[in-house]
């Protein structure tokens, strides 16, 4: 009886891994923050976008190994526990927590503005009470329904992205009467050159460009509920970074292309231009439709990660024992209930945020990130130098570019975090940054009691 009030469920297929992991890195970054990005480098900000890319690759490669050897629901706060330490596993699993409580917060208030664009006459906070609850409530039910709704809110992300391509290279071609057709793509370079804001603004939207990749990592902690581990995750690892960087760089070529770079972000959304372009009226209100639905996707996705990262950390003496309670349904209910009392606190706070946090949250949730994909890339690091000849060359999923990639990849993550310093606006999530890891430290030391000789014990899932 006790196997099942403890024990995850694996009822996700590799249908719901893919889109879990594209549609956690679509919404927010895209929609919204790729604008500021434009902004800040100009043209450039694609060669940007190409190199996260690459980055975002080569950490979920890392990860899809260590993954594929050992699919826990603790993820990569079990692994960073398992080779770097348990200080280590404790301080990436509640920075991951922290990451998704920070993201969520903006996204449950965003859904409110959104929704005011229909009923302006209806108070915010009942729309931000609703969804909070409604998406708690999909969590509580099985895996197998909280993938199968996650699939089809990508879905829709993803048919807008792919029709607003296709209306945008109709635009390049035909014209409309909002794109002389014979200037081509040549606004990718001819409106102050392609570094038109110098390498200063190119080195600088880094920070953006990571707050948009955010959240792929949750290829690791799906794991732990995957039916088939083994095959569905490297389908996952390796198709959903070539989508990523296919959907980012090929709609911002498309939006600069038509629109000159210097009037995106001021002129309105470049989606809503791009189907004005092609005569569709309503076009704010198809707009509306597709951010809801990434709103709707992160919020879901987000609890969810959380929560499996919460469950596993308390399988592994790390976090409060209530967290380990299991519904019939094999869900972890308790820590969705957390995350649901969490998000109210953040009915309230909506209220006192200015208009400029979402500047503020991103440069947040860019450090959280950056710290997980450092635990990830230097614990599978260690596990590496750890095995034997025969060990790696029995591994089912190994990383490409061993190790000059992974050095790549730590150095890359390390110089955006020296980007982060160079802007007051974004200096303030090293300041935030560096507080939560000493507070976690403190913790740590004051309430989880190192036990380095039952540490076996602590990362199996009870029987």
């Amino acid at each position: 009886m006790k196997a099942a009030t403890t024990a995850l469920t694996r009822g996700l297929t590799s249908r719901h891994i893919r889109f879990i992991a594209l549609g956690s890195a679509i919404g927010t970054g895209l929609f919204y923050g790729s604008a500021a990005a434009i902004e800040q480098a100009g043209p450039s900000v694609l060669l940007a976008y190409l190199i996260g890319g690459v980055a975002v690759y080569l950490v979920l490669r890392a990860l899809g190994e260590m993954a594929v050897s050992n699919p826990v629901s603790g993820s990569f706060g079990e692994y960073a526990s398992k080779h770097l330490g348990p200080l280590a596993g404790f301080m990436t699993g509640w920075t991951y927590a922290f990451e998704m409580i920070v993201v969520c917060l903006a996204d449950v208030t965003a859904f409110g503005v959104y929704m005011g664009f229909w009923f302006p006459d209806v108070p915010r906070w009942i729309w931000v009470l609703a969804i909070v609850f409604f998406i708690g409530a999909i969590n509580l039910l099985s895996v197998k329904v909280f993938g199968e709704l996650e699939f089809w809110f990508t879905l829709v992300k993803v048919a807008a992205i792919v029709a607003m391509i296709a209306a945008g290279v109709a635009i390049l071609i035909f014209g409309f009467g909002v794109h002389d057709t014979g200037t081509g793509i040549s606004q990718l370079w001819t409106e102050g050159g392609f570094f038109a804001t110098g390498f200063g603004g190119f080195v600088g939207c880094f920070a953006i460009v990571v707050f948009a990749f955010g959240g792929t990592e949750i290829i690791g902690v799906t794991a732990g509920e995957a039916q088939d581990p083994e095959r569905t995750i490297p389908r996952a690892v390796n198709t959903v970074p070539i989508r990523i960087m296919l959907f980012y760089v090929l709609t911002l070529a498309v939006i600069m292309a038509i629109n000159p770079w210097q009037s995106i972000g001021t002129d309105g959304s470049p989606f809503v231009q791009i189907f004005q372009g092609l005569g569709i009226g309503p076009a704010a209100t198809v707009l509306n439709i597709v951010v809801i639905t990434a709103a709707l996707s992160a919020i879901n996705s987000d609890i969810f990660g959380a929560g499996r990262m919460m469950y596993g950390m308390a399988q592994r003496g790390q976090a409060p024992a209530v967290m380990k309670q299991v519904s019939r349904n094999g869900v972890p209910w308790m820590t969705v209930v957390i995350m649901t009392a969490t998000l109210l606190v953040g009915v309230l706070l909506n209220y006192l945020i200015p208009e400029k946090v979402f500047l503020v949250i991103a440069s947040i949730a860019t450090f959280a990130t950056i710290f997980v994909w450092l635990m990830i890339l230097l614990s599978h690091y260690r596990s590496r130098r750890q095995m034997s000849a025969d060990q790696t060359s029995a591994l089912k999923f190994p990383v490409p570019f061993w190790p000059y990639g992974q050095m790549l990849a730590i150095a890359f993550l390390v110089f955006v975090i020296v980007v982060l310093a160079f802007s007051a606006d974004t200096r303030v999530a090293l300041v935030v940054g560096a507080v939560w890891l000493i507070l976690l430290t403190l913790t740590y030391l004051r309430f989880v009691r190192p036990q380095p000789e039952s540490e076996p014990e602590l990362v199996r899932q009870p029987s």
